[in-house]
């Protein structure tokens, strides 16, 4: 399938307005098209954190999750997901970043060619707007035919469709009401990633997050779990926390600290799940339209309830730019007036929370 093809198409899945699982697995079937690849994985992220907030597979299983979240989080290793993020071309070729000797890097050495005979192995990020939105890994097996420098390219020119459309299934309505949830969850992970202690509500949490409380745990909190290692192991200096979706529509906030003993740190780790409030989940939807910097502050002008004068003495413009704002802004995010965009960033979701059970 011809290169510009492949591009028509992902740009009209971008902007359709899918899920994250029917986006992702559109994406990379079109993908496939223009870049072969035996196996991969789509990731959608927290813009503010780049934690992996859900993911989308392609041929590989599950089964080592959390051996991939400690190379990912733990590791000092070669083509790191937030380093690709940070290149111009948001792109990497393992094979060509390590000057044709893969070995180099112990995710290929100890993970990837031993449990896969995944021989080569291209990463990108997805980022638009100068915000990252997701990560995918492409891999092909052993042997001749690894990724070229054009095809890298290709790949490259396509990540803001992919970030596009990663971003518009932040917004994307809730398929049915979450079951009720008592308070937060908190949970305690050993160095094993096994779950020893949690709260009452730490089951139905794991469950709508895909997991199982005392079976393996979610990529999705074994990201965050590596992430507090990190901190413990002085690598960076930011506790972890991430925002999500679950998908029944409902918001949730996950912290992550490492536990300290008496005897030192051990590995162990506290996870709090709850559910997230406005100010934290606001300036994510508002992100997920596609605003510039002078509408998002339009935007959070018109929540608080300011009108068009109020809105222009405050932000030094006038009337008349600010009506044009609120056309623009009205149009990215699918709404035809002040109060349907009120209710596009609050009702869309927080009322699947306050429903009631059919």
């Amino acid at each position: 399938m011809p290169a510009d093809r492949v591009r028509a198409r992902l740009s009209a899945l971008a902007a359709a307005g899918l899920d994250l699982d029917t986006f992702a697995n559109a994406a990379l079937a079109q993908l496939r098209q223009a870049v072969p690849f035996d196996s991969a994985c789509l990731a959608s992220c927290d813009p503010q954190t780049e934690l992996i907030t859900g993911s989308v597979k392609v041929d590989i299983t599950d089964a080592r999750d959390a051996e991939f979240a400690r190379l990912e989080y733990e590791a000092d290793d070669v083509n790191k997901m937030t380093d690709i993020a940070r290149r111009p071309s948001a792109v990497g070729v393992l094979s060509l970043d390590t000057g044709g000797d893969p070995m180099r890097s112990i995710r290929y050495r100890d993970f990837l060619l031993p449990h896969f005979s995944h021989g080569h192995e291209m990463r990108a990020a997805f980022r638009t707007g100068g915000a990252t939105w997701g990560f995918v890994s492409l891999y092909r097996q052993q042997g001749p035919g690894g990724f070229s420098p054009a095809e890298a390219d290709f790949v490259s020119g396509i990540t803001p469709l992919v970030a596009l459309g990663l971003r518009a299934a932040v917004v994307v309505a809730a398929v049915r009401a979450p079951d009720a949830v008592s308070g937060p969850a908190v949970i305690v992970v050993n160095a094993h990633n096994q779950v020893i202690q949690a709260t009452s509500a730490a089951q139905a949490r794991l469950v709508e997050l895909g997991g199982d409380l005392w079976g393996e745990l979610p990529i999705t909190l074994l990201s965050i779990v590596g992430a507090a290692r990190a901190v413990a192991a002085g690598h960076t200096a930011m506790m972890p926390r991430s925002r999500l979706r679950t998908r029944s529509g409902e918001w949730l906030v996950i912290h992550a600290s490492p536990l300290a003993t008496r005897e030192g740190n051990h590995g162990e780790v506290v996870l709090t799940i709850e559910e997230a409030r406005p100010p934290e989940v606001v300036p994510l939807v508002i992100a997920a339209f596609g605003l510039t910097g002078r509408e998002r502050d339009v935007v959070r002008l018109v929540l608080q309830g300011s009108g068009t004068q109020e809105i222009s003495k405050r932000l030094h413009l006038s009337p008349y730019t600010v009506q044009d704002h609120l056309k623009t802004i009205f149009d990215k995010a699918g709404v035809r007036s002040r109060r349907e965009l009120v209710a596009r960033v609050f009702f869309d979701h927080y009322a699947p929370a306050l429903a009631e059970p059919c």
